[in-house]
């Protein structure tokens, strides 16, 4: 007969001894860049292995294609629990549309319009409607928007960032369509997506779109970047095109004169250490020039996780989301 095997203390201290010195396991959860000889410095005080890995979330969020497979997902459940949205076109070519979760609690309801991430390559809003249902049960209409990923538009950003304005002033545009409040309007983004909400809110929509200077009320920064110059020195401008205008031109952080709404910039703590810095530098610009601007620094959270947020009433995300447009939890 098989003697019976004891688990006491120090058997299971022993195997969790074994799998913290497990090779494979130690690689699988590395965060940032593998050992290397430090190089050149680039970027303040990265070498180009480092700038590289820091615009690259890969290196610091190792279950992020499980946590983006779950945003899909979960958008799926709720499309099955509010009904598909409304679907839109803002703009001629195929690419150029919106979806609509419309809220029944309010004849007449605020409107936030999410601008995705994805590195400005990847990204849908199909694949965005999981926060749709906090904001349709606090009573806000809930819009993601669609538009050209960077390669299709020959790797220039400006394409994208025209499509995601028009996109934003058909939004308001059009509230009546919806049962929108064009007089509580407000935008976000996150990442990839937080860059172009920062370069939306710095847009001169009086002289570029003949719309109110200030009919944005807020605007929800979430991980995003706001200075492109240590992006061009970055991997990124191997499928960015970058020149010294492009880099002024993209960068909110160098046209904070032209903000007229109030802020709130959020980022985890367990971000890459370059988007943790953009977001408090951003935030920091803001308070120099005497700009309403809030920062929310989310502790022990990932990049993906602090997009994840974004639908849960009590995460760092949804509850500023709820804060700024003067919101309860539903």
């Amino acid at each position: 007969m098989t003697p019976r095997r004891v688990l006491n203390r120090r058997t299971l201290l022993a195997a969790a001894a074994a799998v913290t010195a497990s090779p494979a396991l130690a690689d699988a959860c590395r965060i940032g860049p593998a050992p290397h000889d430090k190089g050149p410095l680039v970027w303040m005080d990265l070498d180009q292995v480092e700038l590289d890995a820091a615009y690259d979330q890969t290196f610091y969020s190792p279950l992020q294609s499980e946590i983006v497979k779950r945003l899909a997902s979960s958008s799926e459940l709720v499309r099955g629990r509010l009904g598909p949205p409304q679907r839109d076109s803002y703009g001629p070519t195929a690419v150029e549309k919106l979806d609509i979760y419309r809220t029944p609690r309010a004849a007449k309801a605020p409107v936030f319009v999410m601008i995705h991430g994805g590195a400005w390559l990847t990204g849908e809003a199909k694949n965005y409607a999981y926060p749709a249902e906090l904001f349709v049960n606090a009573g806000t209409h809930y819009i993601a928007l669609d538009f050209i990923d960077v390669r299709a538009a020959g790797g220039d950003l400006r394409i994208m960032v025209d499509q995601v304005r028009r996109g934003i002033a058909w939004a308001y545009r059009n509230a009546a369509r919806y049962g929108g409040d064009p007089e509580r309007f407000y935008i976000g983004g996150h990442s990839s997506g937080g860059h172009l909400c920062g370069l939306a809110l710095v847009t001169d929509w009086q002289k570029d779109f003949a719309l109110p200077p200030d009919f944005i009320k807020g605007g929800l920064c979430m991980s995003g970047l706001y200075d492109m110059k240590p992006v061009r020195l970055s991997k990124r401008s191997s499928y960015v095109k970058f020149d010294d205008a492009s880099e002024r031109d993209l960068s909110a952080q160098r046209q904070l004169e032209m903000l007229r709404a109030p802020v709130v910039v959020t980022y985890g703590t367990h971000e890459t250490p370059e988007f943790q810095r953009q977001n408090r530098d951003f935030a920091a610009a803001l308070k120099t020039v005497g700009k309403p601007v809030e920062l929310v620094e989310a502790p022990h959270t990932n990049h993906f996780e602090m997009v994840e947020s974004l639908s849960n009433p009590y995460g760092p995300n949804g509850r500023a989301a709820l804060a700024m447009m003067k919101l309860s939890a539903p």
